[in-house]
């Protein structure tokens, strides 16, 4: 099967048109947008969050936990295949950014003070997802990974 993604090309001039101003700084600038004041943070729905300009799959809501940071925050993607690391130096200290990987969006920040299992937070921007709704996904093309959400061991 190919991957839907892995040929991606997107154009700055199309993507301005498409996201708002926010999610272009975000995705396309390594922007960041405000906590606590961000669509997703205090989400609780069940889905999955997919990148705002590919679709690449990224974080479900199973892995979602209240980091009290004030934005989405996952203890481990979907599948690291989806994901790039690179290392910031913006701040003080070096941090390692998290970019989607055929997308290239600028997507948040993952360091090591998150809960079991993984010891990881994957601190996302809002802006850079779309989130979909279990009952949607399998239309929406995300039916392989609706299997997250089984309740039963």
């Amino acid at each position: 099967m190919t991957n839907p993604y892995q040929n991606f090309k997107k154009d700055p001039e199309v993507l301005k048109n498409e996201l708002s101003p926010l999610q272009y700084q975000v995705t396309q600038h390594a922007g960041t947008e405000a906590p606590f004041q961000n669509e997703y943070w205090d989400n609780e729905a069940v889905g999955i969050y997919v990148d705002i300009v590919s679709g690449e799959p990224l974080f479900a809501s199973v892995h979602k936990y209240d980091s009290g940071s004030g934005w989405p925050s996952f203890y481990c993607p979907i599948d690291e295949h989806y994901l790039q690391y690179r290392t910031d130096y913006e701040l003080w200290m070096p941090r390692t950014e998290v970019r989607s990987r055929y997308a290239d969006s600028h997507l948040g920040h993952v360091f090591e003070d998150g809960p079991a299992p993984t010891g990881l937070r994957f601190c996302i921007n809002s802006a850079a997802l779309k989130f979909i709704k279990k009952e949607e996904m399998a239309e929406m093309g995300y039916g392989k990974w609706l299997s997250l959400f089984n309740t039963e061991s």
